[in-house]
């Protein structure tokens, strides 16, 4: 669909317009002049038969380049797919002490933080990205940011500690998005929050009331369930299970309009950031035309001088 960007300049239309009027009076105008005039040889002369409706083409092909050169003042364009370069993604990562389980090689955090760098290299330039740690409450340790290389130090030097503040993540998160900068445009970036967590929540809001929060602020929440239910970490002198609670991380992603994902291997993990990388990015944003517009201008303008000098010797 062809829709214009300044679409007030269609208002060197209406000149245009008044031309072709007066033309169209002329011609009228010539006709009734023809009629009382009485020398008959002397009009055969001036007008030679031949031309007919001819006399009018080059003059209309020079009209429609008129036209079509005022309707490239407005910026014609097309609406085109483009990657979402104002697209913001908040990475929360449970640091919780389940997380040190081994049953992801070599643990479920070194899989995670391995995972993590590789998602964010491989993003888009234009995108923001933060990074959220939680455990027994959640922090941000890089604000939404195009520096890749800040964010990838962090992940490297996640600590673990104790609990597990899920709903306190996402909370956490949904304020760092809305700090972030509109950078001109009109209204806040796309967001969407990438949740990575392998336990229950142990502290904190809920997980129900993060979900009800995000979805008010209309972020998705997709979920990342680390590790299997055989997972087991030692906690001073006592080995505990530590299972993954796939019921919650899915409901949070299905309530937030995201995706869950299980991932019990550093394969799974990397299919996973490569899936969410590609349903974040695409947005419909208009694709000027006004180069093809001025093209058929200028085509026509050369169409109507052949068809003069060819049948009248002469440019319109």
């Amino acid at each position: 669909m062809i829709r214009f960007l300044q679409p007030w300049w269609l208002l060197a239309l209406l000149p245009v317009l008044a031309i072709a009027g007066m033309y169209v009076w002329r011609q009228f105008r010539r006709k009734a002049y023809a009629v009382r005039f009485t020398n008959v040889d002397l009009l055969r002369t001036l007008a030679p038969r031949g031309l007919g409706w001819r006399r009018h083409l080059a003059a209309g092909a020079f009209l429609l380049s008129l036209l079509v050169l005022a309707s490239a003042l407005a910026r014609p364009s097309i609406d085109a797919e483009e990657s979402l370069e104002r697209a913001t993604v908040i990475l929360a990562i449970d640091v919780s002490l389940s997380m040190e389980a081994d049953d992801v090689a070599p643990s479920r955090i070194e899989a995670a933080q391995q995972a993590a760098k590789e998602f964010v290299a491989e993003l888009p330039e234009g995108y923001n990205i933060g990074l959220v740690a939680f455990a027994k409450s959640a922090n941000v340790l890089v604000s939404p940011t195009k520096d890749r290389a800040a964010v990838s130090q962090a992940i490297d030097g996640l600590v673990l500690a104790e609990a597990t503040a899920t709903g306190e993540a996402v909370f956490t998160s949904l304020e760092a998005i809305r700090l972030v900068p509109t950078d001109g445009a009109q209204g806040p970036p796309p967001a969407r929050i990438v949740l990575l967590s392998d336990g229950y929540r142990t502290s904190g809001r809920s997980v129900e009331e993060a979900a009800a929060a995000a979805s008010a602020a209309n972020v998705p929440v997709s979920t990342i369930a680390f590790g299997t239910d055989d997972g087991q970490v030692q906690i001073g002198n006592q080995v505990q299970r530590v299972p993954v609670d796939r019921f919650a991380l899915a409901e949070l992603a299905e309530t937030t309009n995201g995706f869950f994902y299980e991932a019990a291997s550093v394969g799974e993990l990397n299919q996973v950031y490569e899936d969410m990388g590609s349903s974040i990015g695409q947005r419909t944003v208009p694709r000027e035309i006004t180069q093809w517009y001025a093209a058929l201008a200028l085509l026509l303008a050369l169409g109507a001088a052949v068809l003069s000098l060819l049948w009248t010797s002469r440019l319109p």
